[in-house]
């Protein structure tokens, strides 16, 4: 239904900042909610940010203040902005999308492939 691609990720220095970008392609019109989730090594996949079609915006606890999500509906592209990144940052970091299908009756949920997120003391 919806196609994900995730771009923006690499390698920083503590204390730095970037910024992740996802573009999203197909049933855009039956996306509501985007998300940013993050699995670092040996732990589970975490919810960073989210953000509803009305732009609503909620944080993990350990990011909040630090990142910032958005989205241009009208470019179907999703952003999260990382500043003060520290090592505990580090994971790969996946765009998400939540949407409802009335031709299926069924809601939707659809993952990017990741984007690697490293951040060095």
């Amino acid at each position: 239904q919806v196609q994900l691609v995730e771009s923006g990720g690499g390698s920083v220095q503590a204390g730095g900042s970037l910024r992740l970008s996802c573009a999203a392609s197909g049933r855009i019109d039956l996306i509501n909610a985007m998300n940013w989730y993050r699995q670092a090594p040996g732990r589970q996949r975490e919810l960073v940010a989210a953000i509803s079609h009305a732009g609503d915006t909620n944080y993990g606890r350990s990011v909040n203040g630090r990142f910032t999500i958005s989205r241009d509906n009208a470019k179907n592209l999703l952003y999260l902005q990382m500043s003060r990144l520290q090592p505990e940052d580090t994971g790969i970091y996946y765009c998400n999308v939540e949407g409802y299908d009335p031709t299926i009756v069924r809601d939707f949920v659809s993952w990017g492939q990741g984007t690697q997120v490293t951040v060095s003391s």
